[in-house]
């Protein structure tokens, strides 16, 4: 997760030499491990440091930061104030005609969807504009994992972030007005990318998903959760329509977890308000289960509860990382038309919407302990044991 020497680049240093940087450490009066520290990190020095790597080298504070590109406000604010010029220089430098890629072969299809093997780039480049009701992506996380699609999973910071963007402004164009945009990732990219994200779309939520698959990492929390950014196009979404949870009860006896007080009876028999932390999506660990080799999968959960809540039967839904192929499986389940596209093999993919009632029966099976205030096998004991229920505390209500 490093990036590519842009502090000591901009300070017109070669990152590679060593005595060079040595010595420059040694006339500054700045450390060398926090030179590299700033260098590694991508961070524009303050204070103290920033004045004396001004003095000694006659770069301003501002200067310094276009060199390594990290914008505040003021910068943006002179950007802006001089945009024709600005963009002047970007149009020589870049061009404006976008290339478009070969579309990549269709090589599977369903009644309701189609698969694509190929770049998710090039298949977005000749999809339509606002054409997709719900769109949820679960890209690479730049961990240096070896994916069957043998892919650079070990990018430099900084080129991550802007292929995450270049593909992200793709979804941003084929979603529908009031279409929603689900990002599955690690907190520490999708920080960079909601910032990217609430300049073209509207914030819904960060939502936290409980999940555990690291050991502990020395000199860090225990990393526990991933991160799961919801956002719509247009001022609202379209269709929100989430399920509700049962009532968390002790797993032993039953009793409540919470004290309800006088309130009993104003709760909502069909379940409680589903809420941004997420504690019940269970990880796919055993190879029993698993559908793919070589990588991590999601949880049919996942996917269930996002589909149900942000799209209708007949929705278009797009994954531009096909994986293991859950997202096009729920979709199919579901009665939703979807479009999947992935860069590496596809078998497997092919090969579980061909055998799809494995998926369909498990999914069947926890949506009856969705949408209730309590489970049938908890309000059984419940009843048995005398707490109350819905229909005790409504009955009490009406005496």
């Amino acid at each position: 997760m490093s990036y590519s020497n842009s502090f000591f680049k901009a300070l017109g240093m070669d990152p590679d030499d060593k005595s060079s940087l040595k010595r420059f450490s040694q006339s500054i009066g700045i450390p060398l491990h926090i030179l590299n520290h700033y260098n590694d990190t991508h961070t524009v020095p303050v204070g103290s440091d920033l004045q004396l790597i001004m003095d000694s080298t006659q770069i301003t504070f501002y200067e310094l930061m276009l060199r390594m590109g990290v914008f505040d406000s003021e910068i943006i604010s002179a950007i802006q104030q001089n945009a024709d010029q600005v963009y002047t220089i970007i149009k020589n430098m870049c061009g404006e005609n976008k290339i478009r890629g070969v579309v990549p072969p269709m090589v599977f299809r369903t009644e309701s969807g189609k698969l694509y093997q190929g770049d998710c780039l090039d298949l977005m480049h000749h999809l339509e504009s606002d054409s997709i009701d719900l769109i949820f992506a679960d890209p690479p996380f730049n961990l240096n994992k070896l994916y069957p699609s043998k892919i650079n999973d070990n990018l430099k910071s900084e080129h991550y972030l802007k292929w995450c963007e270049k593909w992200a402004t793709a979804c941003i164009r084929i979603l529908k007005p009031g279409g929603s945009f689900f990002i599955w990732n690690l907190p520490k990219w999708n920080t960079d990318m909601s910032s990217f994200l609430n300049k073209r779309l509207t914030f819904r939520n960060w939502i936290t998903v409980d999940i555990k698959y690291s050991l502990p990492i020395k000199g860090r929390l225990y990393p526990s959760h991933y991160s799961l950014l919801y956002y719509c196009k247009g001022q609202r979404p379209t269709t929100f329509h989430p399920d509700r949870l049962p009532m968390p009860v002790c797993p032993h006896c039953t009793g409540d977890l919470k004290d309800y007080g006088g309130y009993k009876n104003k709760m909502n028999p069909n379940g409680v308000n589903l809420s941004d932390v997420w504690l019940d999506i269970p990880p796919v660990r055993h190879a029993k289960y698993k559908k793919r080799n070589g990588s991590n999968e999601l949880s049919v959960r996942l996917l269930d509860r996002i589909i149900e809540m942000a799209s209708d039967e007949n929705d278009l839904v797009f994954d531009p990382f096909g994986g293991s192929g859950t997202t096009y499986a729920v979709a199919e389940i579901k009665n939703r038309k979807w479009i999947g596209v992935e860069i590496g093999p596809v078998d497997d993919i092919i090969d579980r919407i061909q055998n799809i009632k494995n998926d369909m029966n498990y999914l069947e099976k926890f949506r009856h302990d969705l949408n209730c205030l309590f489970t049938n096998k908890n309000l059984i004991k419940r009843n048995r044991d005398g707490r109350w229920t819905p229909d005790s505390v409504r009955k009490d209500a009406s005496v």
